[in-house]
């Protein structure tokens, strides 16, 4: 079960790196999560089968997301 939540707290922080198109290239991206690179793609090709519309911005060198989308995952309470 840890695991998972570990997975959804990388997932998370990737979203808000992404939304900032502060990633930096795979490699300083990977850093900044504290996992390999190896690991980077893999989370990236998760969240592409979960339909997150990612893609490398060569120019700004960031990952961005081509549309506008939200990630949440987590109960929250309905008002």
């Amino acid at each position: 079960m840890d695991c998972i939540i570990k997975h959804i707290k990388i997932i998370e922080r990737m979203d808000q790196l992404i939304r900032l198109q502060a990633t930096g290239s795979p490699e300083k991206f990977a850093q900044r999560l504290g996992i390999s690179r190896t690991k980077l793609y893999r989370m990236i090709n998760l969240m592409k089968q979960l339909n997150a519309p990612i893609e490398y911005g060569a120019t700004i060198q960031s990952y961005v997301y081509t549309e506008v989308v939200g990630f949440t995952f987590g109960f929250y309470r309905r008002r």
